[in-house]
């Protein structure tokens, strides 16, 4: 005998096999005790095969069946071992259900009136006790309902003994109430096993989205790597581990070279494949043992994972730079960019995790400076650097600066007339507590801190009041760092101060770095726009050292390139340099811009920079940067010179007659 089960609800099924599994030995338990209750009383009285034989068989088979249970005690395995076992037992039910009924009301004739008794009492506690045994199998309680308590109703009512009559009455009333039971319970079983299932289902969905959560929280969206969060939760493990175990390991950090320019000529898409791959080869070359991460934009970080030497280390460091170098083909396009790597030791640069990213960060940027495309394992020569720098950031914050910083003004020159176009204005810091202080090293301070924007608009003040002084058509130039491009407001400010200033707009040359055009083009593009509406000019300084593309010259509105000292300083011996200097001037006059060249320091250096081309010029050869109240004199002396003969083409300048500056650099 079969009755369908409810395949489709495999999660139920699987609910009544397991809380049916559990109730059969029980089952078993109750026909077992009360078999061999009934056969003992009847021994003496009813044949050997019913009070013996027969009994036996049954008990026999209920504990073969009990065993077999027993082994299946645990979960069934999978939704179709549950359906094979509730199927099987309906067939069981109708067996057992007409083997024992037949049985017991066999014996009723033997016997006295308390042997009948127990018989009908045996036949209704067993039938009602194995009801509520299979409550969770529906179906096989209902063919036990049927196979056994409607016979024994129909015969216990045809003795026509009051008693009997009134018992199988009450068992089937009995039996029809707790048929009603089995039914509410299976239903408030199966609402049970569906809030549990729901339950599950929700709590699989809260994991699912607590694990995606945890996926876009600790991991980069773009490359799959580890994302910054996920990187310094890493590093913060990794350093107590060390601390505790006493181990050395060392943290770096890498960003991109030329970078941007791939970006913003191949576009966005082009930029993220860039990054993408980049992730992959710092992952594939490190080997194991390193933990990568990208930090942001186009800087990753790294966890090397295991005591490496310096050496070691340093050849590391070279192998990931190296595999950063090799061309990025892509559909589409080719682009070339390389990585710079700073890189700190645990416990000798730092003993926290937050310092040693300090430090590697700290060494990216002396590598960037001193080599790009190179790593640098941060030293003793750095920390005292940060201290320096410390001492300096501090001293600046509680300096008087009005008081403690001046300008000094460079002429720049026509070679040609010898007259003077222009002066650069260039900061310099008397410290009351560290004296004189290199505008190469408070400068970048300044930047790094975000002070620069407090020291541009007092010192453009001060250079455009020396400005008033000057005969036309003398410019002033001036510098601009890159905070100030990357402020709306900080240009505002400017703007106001050009405006009041009274000294004529179209005098003004605002000079500006590769570095602050690259590192945000779009903001750095509209703040010039500002200003070139003001009417002053613009110049793009150290042209040649840093990173920008042709496109960006061409893009910028700019009127002046200013070729970089360092080109001029080989002049003479490589003739690279007078290639790339001539390449910069032809350049220049096909984009209809002027062109001033720096670090003139020789008569042979400026006659070869003619030769070239060159007219506007700017160096030790003319001056040095002078004070405000010397320029009135260096202006007279010029025209006298100038009245006297050509510009000097042979003897320079008597250097003891110079005032000693620090080298330009703002």
């Amino acid at each position: 005998m079969t009755t369908v089960l409810p395949e489709h609800r495999p999660e139920l099924l699987k609910a009544q096999a397991v809380a049916f599994t559990r109730q059969v030995p029980l089952m078993y338990f109750i026909l077992v005790a009360s078999t061999l209750g009934v056969a003992v009383t009847h021994f003496n009285t009813a044949p050997i095969a019913l009070t013996l034989i027969f009994p036996s068989v049954l008990c026999a088979l209920c504990l073969f069946r009990l065993f077999g249970w027993h082994r299946r005690r645990n979960q069934p395995d999978g939704d179709a071992e549950a359906v094979r076992l509730l199927q099987r037992t309906m067939p069981l039910a109708v067996v057992f259900g007409v083997g024992f009924t037949g049985w017991a009301l066999s014996l009723y004739p033997y016997g006295n009136a308390y042997a009948q008794a127990h018989v009908a009492f045996y036949m209704a506690i067993t039938i009602i006790g194995c009801i509520f045994c299979l409550m969770h199998h529906r179906e096989a309680a209902l063919i036990l309902t049927v196979v056994s308590v409607l016979p024994m109703a129909i015969f216990f009512a045809s003795t026509g003994n009051p008693v009997f009559i009134a018992i199988s009455v009450n068992t089937l009333l009995v039996a029809v109430a707790i048929v009603y039971v089995v039914l509410q319970q299976f239903r408030d079983f199966q609402a049970l096993v569906s809030s549990r299932l729901t339950l599950e289902a929700r709590q699989a969905e809260t994991e699912r989205l607590s694990g995606e959560n945890f996926r876009l929280a600790n991991l980069d969206g773009l490359t799959g790597l580890p994302n910054r969060r996920h990187f310094f939760a890493h590093l913060e493990k990794v350093t107590a581990r060390a601390q505790a175990s006493g181990t050395r390991f060392a943290v770096g950090v890498f960003d991109l070279d030329g970078f941007k320019p791939v970006n913003d000529a191949y576009g966005h898409v082009a930029g993220d494949r860039v990054l993408v791959e980049t992730g992959r080869r710092l992952s594939g070359a490190g080997g194991d043992g390193i933990f990568v991460a990208r930090l942001g934009g186009d800087e990753y970080g790294i966890v090397i994972e295991r005591d490496i030497c310096d050496a070691d280390l340093a050849a590391l460091g070279a192998s990931l730079c190296d595999s950063l170098r090799e061309p990025y083909v892509m559909p589409g396009f080719a682009a070339r960019v390389s990585g710079s790597l700073g890189l700190a030791t645990f416990p000798e640069a730092a003993p926290t995790a937050e310092l040693l990213y300090e430090r590697a960060d700290y060494a990216l940027y002396f590598a960037k400076e001193n080599g790009r495309g190179a790593p640098a394992i941060f030293s003793q020569e750095h920390e005292n650097k940060i201290r320096q720098s410390s001492r300096i950031e501090q001293a600046l914050r509680h300096a008087d600066l009005e008081r403690e910083l001046e300008l000094a003004f460079q002429p720049i020159v026509d070679t040609e007339t010898g007259n003077t176009i222009s002066f650069e204005a260039l900061a310099r810091w008397t410290s009351p507590t560290l004296g004189r202080v290199s505008p190469a090293d408070f400068i970048p301070v300044a930047e790094r801190s975000g002070l620069v924007t407090q020291l541009t608009p007092m010192l453009l003040k001060q250079a455009l009041a020396t400005a008033q002084q000057w005969p036309e058509p003398i410019h002033l130039s001036f510098n601009l760092s890159t905070m100030d491009l990357a402020s709306d407001d900080q240009v505002s400010t400017l703007i106001a101060i050009i405006q009041e200033g009274g000294f004529p707009p179209a005098r003004i040359d605002l000079e500006i770095t590769e570095t602050a055009v690259m590192r945000d083009f779009e903001q750095a593009t509209r703040s010039l726009r500002r200003l070139k509406e003001l009417g002053v000019g613009l110049a793009l300084d150290d042209f040649g050292t840093g990173q920008s593309s042709l496109s960006y010259v061409h893009r910028l509105p700019l009127q002046k390139l200013k070729i970089d000292r360092s080109f001029v300083i080989g002049l003479a011996q490589h003739g690279t340099s007078r290639d790339v200097v001539k390449t910069i001037v032809d350049l220049c006059r096909n984009l209809a811009l002027n062109c001033v060249v720096e670090g003139v320091e020789s008569p042979e250096q400026l006659l070869m920079l003619r030769a070239l081309g060159c007219r506007a010029v700017q160096g030790y050869l003319f001056a040095r940067p002078m004070p405000s109240n010397e320029i009135a004199g260096y202006l007279a002396g010029a025209r006298d010179h100038h009245a006297a003969g050509p510009v000097p083409t042979a003897v320079a300048p008597d250097e003891a007659a110079m005032p000693l500056a620090s080298r330009a650099v703002w």
